[in-house]
């Protein structure tokens, strides 16, 4: 794994009237901006993969991240880099497509509770379902933002998390409001939870047997879109083929098929 470490800083330059030398120098240290205000704490970026994290680091300072960003690999890396930075003062774990109901994610959560205790932790994920947003949320965590959001959103919850809020994706509400307004109806509907509102409606046209032009005409999408849909529906429902999918939506349906998330 590359453990390149990186801390950013989108007013090291700016803030300053550095020689030109110096500025070379900051350039140059890895895109180290390290000028930080008297007092102020630094955003902690987790995320294994190097790429990812630098390039999420600087899309955050350029929609307005007005902190440091020290972006690393592992709590054991931000071990080695603290001393330089100032003092931790949120959190945003990018966990991709892990999912809450793997055997380590637990782990990882119950190290950073302990180990920055009253720091708001904010998760990245590749998933916005319902069970894996209130997993995460037990485990500790302040803020759930999907990677289906803009960097401005990102920008937004985390800071919404220092701020003592708690900041959850639009369909999480959507669904919530589903299960509190109709309760009766939420027993009766097993396939609510497993999937976000709009892979609902596809799986709704799958049990009806459409074809993916129909359900891209019917639900206003594109039809690459429809089968990202379905890539994703197979994928929680561990189903090899379109035949398999309708078959166990219809077992799903009937109650006599469980499926843990």
């Amino acid at each position: 794994m590359n453990t390149a470490v990186g801390g950013y800083r989108a007013s090291a330059i700016s803030a300053r009237a550095l020689p030109t030398q110096d500025v070379t120098a900051v350039m140059r240290d890895s895109d180290r901006f390290l000028a930080v205000a008297d007092g102020e704490g630094c955003l902690l970026l987790l995320d294994g993969r190097a790429l990812d994290r630098e390039c999420l680091a600087k899309a955050l300072i350029s929609r307005g991240m007005d902190r440091e960003i020290l972006a690393v690999g592992s709590v054991d890396e931000w071990k080695r880099e603290k001393d330089f930075h100032p003092p931790v003062e949120a959190i945003l774990f990018n966990i991709g497509g892990r999912r809450s109901s793997d055997p380590d994610m637990m782990n990882d959560m119950s190290r950073l509770t302990s180990e920055f205790r009253s720091i708001p932790i904010v998760i990245l994920s590749d998933s916005d379902d319902l069970p894996q947003v209130l997993q995460m949320l037990e485990f500790g965590a302040r803020g759930f933002i999907p990677s289906s959001v803009g960097v401005a959103v990102c920008v937004e919850a985390v800071s919404l998390a220092m701020a003592g809020g708690i900041f959850v994706p639009a369909t999480t509400v959507q669904a919530m409001r589903h299960l509190i307004a109709d309760p009766a109806a939420a027993s009766a509907r097993p396939l609510l939870g497993m999937f976000t509102p709009r892979q609902e409606a596809v799986v709704e046209a799958l049990r009806k047997g459409k074809a993916n032009k129909i359900i891209a005409y019917e639900l206003n999408l594109r039809e690459s879109t429809v089968k990202v849909h379905i890539r994703n529906i197979m994928k929680k429902l561990k189903a090899t083929n379109r035949t398999e999918v309708a078959y166990k939506l219809n077992d799903l349906a009937a109650g006599t098929m469980y499926h843990s998330v």
